[in-house]
């Protein structure tokens, strides 16, 4: 499927209807390259030669930022679906369409982008509507990915190798020797290989050690977990001598109310996530609609500032959704460069490669000038990058 389309505009024949007539026949009727939609734009205030000549700019830098925030919002929502993720698709719809629907019928929400207000105006509600939406979502996702990343951090602990992992929910009352003034259990994860010599040897690594008091409570693939119970006075020379021998003893202090506070902490944290997962999904769905909306009423702006710097006043112009048969891209621009190269000299005597010449310091390696109006949009918001 081809997720690209592109945006023209070409200056009205006697009439827009004509103009669109004559591209739909020769591109779409007649030769198969493309499916074509009529984009409506409805009639904007123009405002002054000088104010669409610095707008023009501004829009382009602020079509860049909306559709980076758009996407930013498609892929954190994927994140947050986690094992849902094949469900991202069908969550991302503008207007309660899928977007390509929304962008081949679309009309201007008058609503929220009034035509009476001036075109800077309608760029500067767009603006500032996507900065608090991108704001909201530096907020939510920091502190949704908190909760997940404590929770990850919680759960590593419950798995993981025995030299790291939490024992609270190994470990029994009865394996401790609890409330002596004079012995203390310790918990000494021992290589499976070096079963024998802990066994044989443990009761000498120091003194005071109490006899026979080695039990084993688990192990997992490389490890095993045994206890001890010694002097308390000896207990840092016991681990020294243990480490030379590698046996690794855990910092770990039997306390019945904080084995149960950590197993709490984890239940809280799960339906915490839970509780917050809902209402952030709906949240991410709103606002890539509002973005993605907000991004294609900023194409639209784009081609009718262009339209009227191009092709002059009074406002004249048919500006068509173009969806590219895959296969005939070349064709369809040979199709559209005979159709509109009468608009511009240089294109004209450049043979129609005007879109591979190399501008100095612009740095996209191509800049895309055609003689007509003309944008690309992407709406892969999944796998395409900004």
């Amino acid at each position: 499927m081809n997720s690209e389309y592109w945006l023209i505009s070409a200056p009205g024949d006697k009439t827009c209807q004509q103009t669109w007539e004559t591209m739909n026949n020769v591109t779409s009727k007649q030769n198969n390259l493309c499916e074509n939609f009529k984009f409506h734009i409805p009639d904007l205030k123009v405002g002054t030669l000088d104010q669409l000549v610095g707008l023009s700019d501004d829009l382009g830098k602020l079509d860049g930022y909306v559709e980076q925030t758009t996407r930013k919002i498609a892929a954190y929502l994927g994140d947050v679906l986690e094992d849902q993720r094949d469900k991202l698709y069908e969550n991302l719809q503008a207007n309660n369409n899928d977007l390509t629907s929304y962008i081949t019928r679309f009309q201007w929400d008058l609503a929220k982008y009034p035509t009476k207000q001036s075109l800077r105006n309608i760029a500067d509600i767009i603006s500032k509507q996507v900065g608090q939406i991108d704001a909201d979502l530096k907020t939510k996702s920091a502190a949704y990915n908190n909760l997940k990343g404590n929770l990850q951090n919680l759960e590593k602990k419950q798995s993981g190798s025995l030299l790291t992992r939490n024992l609270a929910d190994l470990v029994k009352k009865e394996h401790f020797i609890l409330d002596s003034e004079y012995l203390t259990t310790l918990l000494v994860i021992v290589p499976k290989a070096n079963m024998g010599d802990w066994n044989a040897h443990y009761e000498k690594i120091t003194d005071m050690i109490v006899p026979r008091s080695s039990q084993t409570i688990t192990q997992d693939q490389d490890y095993v977990l045994c206890t001890v119970t010694l002097f308390k006075k000896v207990v840092d020379e016991f681990k020294l001598h243990a480490r030379e021998r590698k046996f690794v003893v855990r910092e770990f202090v039997y306390n019945e109310e904080e084995l149960a506070a950590g197993k709490n902490e984890i239940t809280k944290l799960v339906t915490d996530k839970k509780k917050q997962f809902g209402p952030l999904v709906r949240w991410l769905k709103v606002n890539f609609s509002e973005c993605f909306c907000a991004w294609v009423h900023v194409k639209a702006l784009r081609v009718f500032v262009e339209s009227v710097l191009r092709y002059g006043l009074p406002v004249n112009f048919q500006a068509i959704l173009i969806h590219p048969n895959k296969k005939s891209t070349k064709r369809l621009r040979d199709v559209l460069q005979q159709l509109y190269g009468h608009l511009d000299g240089s294109a004209a005597s450049s043979g129609g490669n005007a879109d591979n010449v190399d501008i100095p310091g612009l740095g996209f390696g191509q800049s895309e000038y055609f003689p007509y109006v003309y944008y690309k949009l992407n709406i892969d918001m999944v796998e395409t990058k900004v």
